[in-house]
């Protein structure tokens, strides 16, 4: 096979993330005989990738707020269509973030572009809009799920569905050097490690950081010898560093993959807003909760969508509390600290179980599974159309 031509859409850091590890398993697998375009962020362009746009960008969520940001997210979509149309992948795989993934594929569609269409991270039909189930067919060949029970969403439909398991598994979450990031950033071995993750998504920032900031504030009058670490990406970074440049509490603001999970390894324990980072968390055995909150208009209007008892993937997998969620209302610096505090004096949290699910213990990694199934059907395309299986 001659190069292969990857078009890849991250819309948000867990996406980014995703995106890298899959681009570093082609590049393995077939020798650099590879070369990706399309839209991500600090880490796939790490590994090569020249982001058409800034990603943050396409990292809104929440009803109210994406509507001021439709007119930029349409224009992001011509592009992205026009720049597919020009290159001619051999494949264009979009990552989580489907209802703007959605748009792409069946746009490409109705303009007649017939190379394969893939999409991972399926659309959490189990938990709202069970409806997408059927629909998304119609524009993807081919989908990939992180969690196991999700075929079963798809395949009735006869939607070809593929688990590969979560990528934080094969992250490297577990492997941070605590010791070396005291010693780095001078931080007491005496010291309390609070990890603050505030999220990934400017308006999370907006309703998050507030209540972390002044919990980590509080929690301090209890430790004095409190020290914050904050994991961030770019998206949110200048926004972080100056809601915090004045602030009295002693913390240091880090970057990237190695910093990021070295601070998990210094850290006794995390408050972290909802998503995958709650995996990362798990596999580096660092005791924490999740706080999350959006605007009032947007929590009524979830709460009557929502079809779940809980938010949190670890909580999903085995049906039961093993992380503490303060959600909306329930998100307050009271109950936060009154949770950490509970954590600090009783750091057990039962997430084994949850972890072999997401695909802990499997010797394939999910990368590695994606890069194999997406050159089968890159090859079965004979680059000029899919042949629906």
């Amino acid at each position: 096979m001659s190069d292969l031509k990857v078009y890849l859409i991250a819309g948000e850091p867990s996406g980014d993330l995703l995106g890298a590890r899959l681009m570093r398993s082609l590049k393995k697998q077939m020798k650099d005989k590879v070369s990706f375009f399309g839209v991500g962020g600090e880490a796939m362009e790490a590994e090569g990738l020249h982001s058409l746009f800034d990603i943050s960008d396409l990292s809104v969520m929440g009803i109210m707020e994406v509507i001021p940001s439709i007119p930029k997210i349409l224009r992001h979509l011509d592009e992205i269509v026009a720049d597919i149309q020009k290159i001619k992948p051999d494949i264009v795989m979009t990552i989580d973030s489907y209802s703007f993934s959605a748009r792409v594929h069946q746009r490409l569609k109705q303009a007649g572009y017939e190379r394969p269409h893939v999409h991972c991270v399926a659309p959490q039909v189990w938990a709202w809009k069970k409806g997408r189930a059927k629909k998304i067919g119609q524009f993807v060949d081919h989908l990939f799920c992180l969690l196991p029970n999700e075929k079963k969403y798809f395949e009735p439909h006869g939607m070809k569905t593929t688990f590969i398991g979560h990528p934080v598994i094969e992250g490297g979450a577990d492997k941070g050097n605590g010791t070396a990031f005291r010693e780095k950033y001078n931080i007491p071995s005496f010291s309390t490690v609070l990890c603050l993750l505030p999220g990934s998504r400017k308006n999370e920032i907006k309703y998050l950081l507030p209540v972390f900031k002044e919990s980590a504030e509080l929690l301090q009058s209890y430790i004095p010898q409190l020290f914050v670490v904050i994991p961030t990406v770019a998206t949110v970074a200048d926004k972080i560093k100056k809601e915090l440049a004045d602030w009295p509490v002693p913390h240091v603001i880090v970057m990237g993959e190695k910093e990021r999970y070295d601070a998990f390894a210094a850290s006794n324990v995390a408050l972290a807003a909802s998503g995958t980072v709650s995996v990362e968390l798990a596999m580096a055995g660092v005791p924490h909760l999740i706080a999350y909150k959006v605007s009032p208009l947007t929590g009524v209007i979830a709460r009557k969508l929502l079809k779940i008892r809980f938010v949190n993937l670890l909580n999903l997998m085995v049906d039961k509390e093993v992380i503490p969620e303060l959600l909306q209302e329930d998100c307050t610096v009271d109950n936060v600290v009154e949770t950490l505090r509970q954590l600090l004096e009783h750091p057990e949290q039962a997430t084994r179980e949850s972890l072999e699910k997401l695909g802990l213990g499997d010797p394939h990694a999910p990368s590695d599974k994606l890069a194999e199934e997406l050159q089968k059907l890159a090859s079965r395309s004979n680059r000029g159309g899919v042949k629906k299986e």
